[in-house]
């Protein structure tokens, strides 16, 4: 601030300040020495306020001395009034502080000055607002800034009740107009200086810039020096997605404008509407083109379960020979994200490609469309995501970041939790006090989970995601398009928004080539390689035309048969550029070849005929296939048409279409009569079920029937342990006379089993005799199965060899199998 003040550094004297009509906050700011030196004039106002603010000479003009004698006779009233001399005095101004101390005033510190200057700042909310410097612009910021503080106060919304504890209002918004590219050191005066030493507790950044370039670079070193500050910032900048991910997220950022993540979702939302299911990445070496190719795929995972997308090429342009991937590609999608400038030389060179005719599509970013302004380059029918990054749209994102900003304060000054903590940041870039604001992290999380209700009908509430970014974003889409004066032009067709279930929404659409129609997004005719092996009738081989190299009508199409790296491949019956003799190409004909030619027709492909180099149809050896399925299985061919025999073992490592021919191939054995094994009649069962009947059956009937007759007061033990009275004999027979044991238990067990008519010992208890009769059962259902099955096994069979193929091993070593 320009002073009248002394020659000497060293002198001390008073400071107080003079308000003077016509200047608002400041006045000319006097420092008096103990010896009157001479001294300087300057003044604190605006330059557009004063005309002149230096005089011809040192001494100081009429109205100065008329102003110092004013101070002297205020001084002496407030010296009077207080009761004693060396009373201080503190006032508040929106420039600084003015302090009238004592006639001999005590040596402060560094720290205690630094203090006392910002002692003035302790009741006040500031906030920094980084604006477009243009001729025009400063009177809409304060328009808008005046706007929504006077919505707060008519209560608009939700009631801020930290209005009532802290001075906020439009004074507190601390603007500072930025030039398009500034240097670090404005960027680090503009920190140091203008926010830091009024105390700010966020930082409002407001740009409408799409260079990409300089000015991204700014922007990302300005939110980086405030991530590390540890100041949140309230950022809505056009080029926002030129930003890095991992320094953007890392830094305590809001941001207001749709996202990177927001363009990518927008762009793959045309695809899936138009079932666009292969497209290519096509980027320059743009700030954030990894971050572009990292969100698609992300984006492409969220989608999976409802379309499915393929990335077939992801180009990174440094060179003109870079785009021949896409030439080579079926790709006829692509999604360009680069620069304005940069786009005109990557769809200059894509021209010479023939890659912008009516088969294919550009989508591009905002990036590319900036301000719609077109290129020459450009082709008709690219289509293109953008959001309004005008002036109106920018001062209208002011009223939107001081309400995020005001939500968040409200928030953090209800939490009880809060109660000790400050809003105030106390930093500085001399050294003195903290190096980072602590409560900073704390503050962007507040700020972060506001709700702010939205000025558009229908339009969800502003809210963050944990990252940051905003949840609720709208995208223009624009198509490019002959306007009324035939040039091309970009107009909006159509909006996508990323609340709606459906998203997209789309007009009328002039696709590549002025069409009407959309493209297709696959290649009409795509390009395979063949490899084939010869045998008659199906492919036969004839020397071509000795003169012109091709193939008459009826000798078939021409096909490679030698192997040069020099010669370029044939298609059809037409000749390689580089065509020698006929030793490298042949005319191939047959049943193939016709078969070959149908498919093309209805199927729409263009094809390239080569002979397998070895001149084998394939076989596995030592763990390795040759021939034509090696072709198949190394990925060097497409598909192989020839006469190829189907079996096990080719079946296993490739697909084979339906046979077209049976050849009828069979294999003639002698049969001979066989003889009754000595073990058929075991043969009904196999040895475990046998196992199960003799050692787990049988065995567990015998002692459970057993068990329970010892067990019966009736049956054998009760018969033995207590002595029974004497009955008389019944029909010549002893009741008394009981004969029960564990081997007559199995005498009775094998009885029943084979239905044996044997005398056997019936057992007494109720319980033994129903495992007696469940035991009879089992044994009826069982013979019932063995005997039926044993009569098929009984019967002489005849026996001969059961080969699986002509390529059984039986068949080609007959020597290991002369036994049989």
């Amino acid at each position: 601030m320009p002073t009248i003040g002394t020659r000497g550094a060293e002198r001390k004297g008073w400071v107080f300040r003079l308000f003077r009509a016509g200047c608002q906050s400041a006045a000319v700011s006097l420092s008096l020495s103990v010896l009157p030196p001479p001294f300087s004039v300057g003044r604190a106002c605006r330059p557009h306020e004063f005309a002149s603010s230096r005089p011809s000479s040192l001494r100081p003009p009429p109205q100065v001395v008329m102003g110092l004698r004013a101070a002297f006779a205020l001084l002496a009233l407030g010296l009077l009034a207080a009761g004693e001399r060396g009373t201080t005095f503190r006032t508040r101004e929106r420039q600084g502080g003015i302090t009238l101390g004592q006639s001999k005033p005590k040596e402060t510190t560094q720290r205690e000055t630094y203090i006392r200057q910002h002692e003035w700042t302790r009741n006040e909310l500031n906030v920094g607002l980084v604006v477009p410097q243009t001729s025009f612009g400063r009177r809409e910021y304060t328009k808008a800034v005046n706007s929504v503080f006077n919505s707060f106060q008519k209560t608009r919304g939700p009631k801020l009740e930290f209005i009532k504890m802290f001075n906020f209002g439009p004074q507190q918004v601390r603007q500072i107009n930025m030039t398009l590219t500034p240097s670090p050191t404005a960027i680090l005066n503009t920190l140091c200086k203008e926010f830091l030493s009024v105390n700010v507790s966020a930082i409002l950044y407001l740009m409408n810039h799409e260079k990409y370039g300089r000015s991204t670079a700014s922007a990302q070193y300005f939110l980086q020096l405030a991530g590390y500050l540890g100041i949140p910032v309230i950022a809505w900048n056009a080029d926002n997605s030129g930003l890095e991910r991992r320094a953007s997220q890392s830094s305590l950022q809001l941001q207001l404008a749709p996202s990177l993540d927001h363009q990518t979702a927008a762009m793959l939302s045309i695809l899936e509407r138009y079932k666009w299911h292969q497209f290519s990445i096509v980027t320059s070496q743009i700030a954030g083109h990894d971050d572009f190719v990292q969100a698609v795929r992300e984006r492409i995972i969220l989608m999976q379960d409802r379309f499915k997308f393929t990335i077939l090429n992801t180009v990174v342009r440094t060179r003109a020979a870079d785009l021949k991937e896409l030439q080579n590609s079926e790709s006829r999608v692509m999604l360009l994200y680069s620069t304005r400038d940069e786009a005109q030389i990557i769809l200059k060179e894509a021209r010479e490609l023939k890659l912008t005719g009516e088969n294919y599509v550009w989508v591009v970013t905002q990036s590319v469309i900036e301000n719609r302004q077109t290129m020459s380059h450009f082709p008709v029918g690219m289509l293109g995501v953008h959001f309004d990054t005008s002036m109106s749209s920018l001062v209208s994102e002011i009223t939107t970041a001081i309400k995020v900003y005001a939500y968040g304060v409200e928030d953090f000054v209800n939490d009880g939790r809060n109660k000790n903590l400050t809003l105030n940041t106390q930093l500085s870039c001399e050294g003195i006090g903290e190096s980072k604001w602590r409560v900073g992290d704390r503050f962007f999380k507040y700020l972060r989970n506001v709700s702010v209700e939205s000025d558009q009908h229908g339009k969800p509430n502003v809210e963050f995601t944990a990252d940051g970014v905003l949840k609720a974003a709208e995208l223009k889409i624009m198509n490019l398009r002959p306007g009324v004066s035939k040039q091309l032009v970009w107009e909006e067709i159509g909006v996508w928004k990323s609340w709606d279930k459906d998203g997209l929404d789309i007009k009328d659409i002039v696709w590549p080539g002025n069409s009407h129609t959309p493209p297709q997004g696959v290649p009409e005719k795509f390009h395979l390689k063949i490899t084939f092996l010869e045998e008659q009738p199906y492919i036969t081989l004839t020397p071509p035309d000795p003169i012109t190299g091709k193939c008459s009508m009826n000798r078939g199409v021409l096909c490679r048969v030698g192997t040069d790296p020099e010669l370029a491949p044939a298609t059809g019956s037409e000749p390689p550029k580089t065509y020698h003799n006929g030793s490298m190409y042949q005319c191939c004909s047959g049943f193939c070849i016709d078969l070959l030619e149908k498919f093309a027709d209805d199927l729409g492909f263009t094809y390239e005929l080569v002979r397998v180099e070895d001149g084998k149809w394939g076989t596995l050896e030592h763990g390795k296939w040759n021939g034509l399925i090696a072709e198949l299985v190394n990925r060097k061919t497409d598909m192989v048409l020839t006469s190829l025999i189907i079996n096990a073992e080719r079946e296993s490592v490739v697909d084979f279409s339906v046979p077209f021919m049976e050849s009828g191939i069979a294999i003639v054995v002698a049969k001979r009569t066989g003889i009754i094994s000595p073990t058929a009649f075991l043969e009904p069962f196999d040895t475990a079920s046998w196992m199960l009947v003799g050692v787990v059956a049988i065995q567990a009937s015998a002692f459970t029937i057993f068990l329970f007759e010892w067990l019966s007061p009736s049956g054998f033990n009760m018969k033995v342990s207590q002595p029974q009275p004497i009955t008389p004999p019944v029909n010549g027979k002893n009741p008394n006379n009981h004969r029960f044991s564990l081997f007559r238990t199995y005498w009775l067990v094998w009885a029943v089993l084979f239905q044996a008519a044997v005398h056997v010992d019936c057992p007494r208890g109720f319980t033994a005799r129903f495992m007696t009769n469940v035991w009879a059962m089992f044994a009826v259902v069982f013979l019932a199965i063995y005997t039926a099955n044993l009569a098929a096994f009984m019967i002489t069979r005849e026996e001969y060899h059961d080969f699986v193929g002509i390529d059984d091993h039986r068949v080609s070593d007959f020597c290991s199998h002369s036994s049989t």
